[in-house]
C-alpha cells in the first residue's frame, strides 16, 4: 500500500481519470453586496442555475470516463475517527477566527449536533449566521464592534474553483498557502483528505508545498505542461519565493521534472492566476490571453548543484520558449477574443483562455465564449461546451473548477 499511485498528473492534457470538484452550496446564498469585497465576488450566482450548470459540467466528464469525486464528500469520509474529527473542528474554528472561549464553545456545540458529517461539512462550507446560534450575545468588545455583521463564520463562496486550495503535481500535491484570508481556510479539507481518508490515508504521498509557510502559492498559477517542464505564474496570488520552495523539493525528490518555467504576469485582478490567462489544450497549442504577450517575463529554473537551484532569464518570445522546453518544431498560440480588443476583453473576464483538457486537443470550455471557442474549432480542438451565465460570475472557468488526481501518462 505505501507504494501504490493514487496520484498522477505528469501533463495538462494527458486522458483525464479522476477529477475533485465541489457542487456550489448554500454559501453562495450567503453572499451579499456588501461582502463581495471580503469574500473576493465580483457578483453574485444565482444557486439554483449555479448548480445546473455544474452539474452539466460533472455530467460531460462522467460521459467521458472521468471519475468525479466531490470534495464534500471525501472531507467527510475523513472525519470517522472522533479525535480527527475533533481535531479538524478546533483546527476550522481556530482558522474561522471565531473569538473567545464562549463563542467557540457554542460554535463546536453546533457544528457537532450535526446527524452526519456529510450536513456538518455543508455548514462548515455555508457559513453560519449570528441568527442560528441559540442564545447568542455580543459579550465582547469585538462581538460589540461588529454587532452588525451577520456571520459568525464567514462563508466560503470560493470552494468551487477547487484548482487553488492544493494541486496534483507529479506523484504529489502543492498543499497552498492561499493569499488571502477568505480563501485559507479551504486547505483545511484537503489537508485531512490526503493525511485520513481512507483512499489516501496509507500512501506515501509526497508534499510539494505546506499551507504552513510564510509566503503564498495557488492552484491556478500551478500548470504541468509535461513530464519535463511545470510552469507557474508569478502574480496576485503566487510569490517569486514559494515557487524557488517548491521548485527545489521537487527536484531533491526524483520526480522527472528538469525545468520550472516561471511566468511573471501582469499583477491584475483580470489576470489573477496564470490559468486565467493561458492554458494547454493539445500537445503544441495554448489558449493566451493577447494582452499579457507583451509585458510576459519568463525565467526558466532549473536543478542546479546539490539543494541549489539555477535560474535563467528567457529572451525569447513564449511561442519560441515554449517549443523549445516542449520540444516542439512550433508552438500555436490561440488568442482570447481573436485578438480583438473588445472581444479579447469581455472573453478574458468571463475566462475565454481557461480551458480543461480531457484528451489532448478536447477541452471543456464555457459556452458565452464564442469567439475564442470558434478559434479554438478552426485549431482542430475538439470542445465540449457547458453552460456557464451563473458559474463565471465568481472569475473561474473550467479548470479552475477541477483538480486532477489522475491522468493517463502522453
Amino acid at each position: 500500500m505505501k507504494d501504490k499511485k493514487v496520484l498522477n498528473v505528469y501533463s495538462e492534457i494527458g486522458k483525464l481519470k479522476t477529477v475533485l470538484l465541489h457542487r456550489p452550496g448554500k454559501e453562495v446564498e450567503n453572499l451579499t453586496p456588501d461582502l463581495m469585497d471580503r469574500l473576493l465576488f465580483d457578483d453574485i450566482p444565482y444557486l439554483k442555475i449555479a448548480r445546473e450548470e455544474h452539474d452539466a459540467f460533472a455530467k460531460i466528464l462522467a460521459k467521458n470516463g472521468v471519475e468525479v469525486l466531490y470534495l464534500e464528500d471525501l472531507a467527510a469520509e475523513s472525519l470517522e475517527d472522533i479525535a480527527v474529527k475533533d481535531l479538524f473542528l478546533e483546527e476550522f474554528i481556530s482558522e474561522a477566527k471565531v473569538q473567545g472561549e464562549k463563542k467557540r464553545f457554542i460554535v463546536k456545540e453546533l457544528l457537532m449536533d450535526f446527524s452526519d458529517n456529510r450536513k456538518m461539512i455543508d455548514k462548515m462550507m455555508e457559513g453560519i449566521r449570528k441568527s442560528e446560534v441559540k442564545n447568542y450575545n455580543a459579550t465582547s468588545l469585538a462581538d460589540m464592534v461588529e454587532s452588525k455583521y451577520p456571520f459568525v463564520v464567514d462563508p466560503m463562496p470560493n470552494l468551487y474553483f477547487t484548482r487553488d486550495p492544493f494541486s496534483t503535481i507529479g506523484s504529489g500535491i502543492s498543499l497552498n498557502h492561499m493569499r488571502t484570508v477568505t480563501r485559507r481556510r479551504e486547505t483545511l479539507f484537503a489537508k485531512y483528505i490526503f493525511k485520513y481518508h481512507p483512499k489516501f490515508k496509507d500512501i506515501n504521498i509526497p508534499m510539494w508545498y505546506d499551507r504552513d509557510e510564510p509566503t503564498a502559492i495557488e492552484g491556478g498559477d500551478q500548470l504541468v505542461l509535461n513530464e519535463k517542464t511545470l510552469a507557474i505564474g508569478i502574480s496576485e496570488r503566487t510569490d517569486a519565493e514559494s515557487i524557488e520552495k517548491l521548485s527545489k523539493r521537487v527536484f531533491a525528490e526524483g520526480e522527472s521534472f528538469e525545468t520550472i518555467l516561471a511566468f511573471h504576469i501582469p499583477n491584475k485582478r483580470a489576470f489573477m492566476h496564470l490559468d486565467t490567462v493561458f492554458t494547454m489544450v493539445d500537445h503544441d497549442k495554448f489558449t493566451i490571453h493577447p494582452e499579457i504577450e507583451g509585458p510576459l517575463t519568463v525565467y526558466a529554473i532549473k536543478k542546479g548543484d546539490s539543494s541549489y537551484i539555477k535560474i535563467e532569464k528567457e529572451t525569447d518570445e513564449l511561442d519560441k520558449v515554449l517549443a523549445k522546453y516542449l520540444n516542439l518544431d512550433k508552438a500555436i498560440l490561440i488568442r482570447c477574443g481573436g485578438g480583438d480588443i473588445v472581444d479579447a476583453g469581455r472573453e478574458q473576464w468571463n475566462d475565454g483562455s481557461n480551458t480543461l483538457a480531457i484528451s489532448p486537443g478536447e477541452v471543456v470550455v464555457y459556452s458565452r465564449n464564442h469567439v475564442t471557442n470558434r478559434l479554438l474549432e478552426e485549431s482542430g480542438v475538439k470542445l465540449h461546451v457547458m453552460p456557464s451565465s451563473e458559474l463565471s460570475r465568481g472569475r473561474g472557468g473550467p479548470r479552475c473548477m477541477s483538480m486532477p488526481l489522475y491522468r493517463d501518462d502522453l
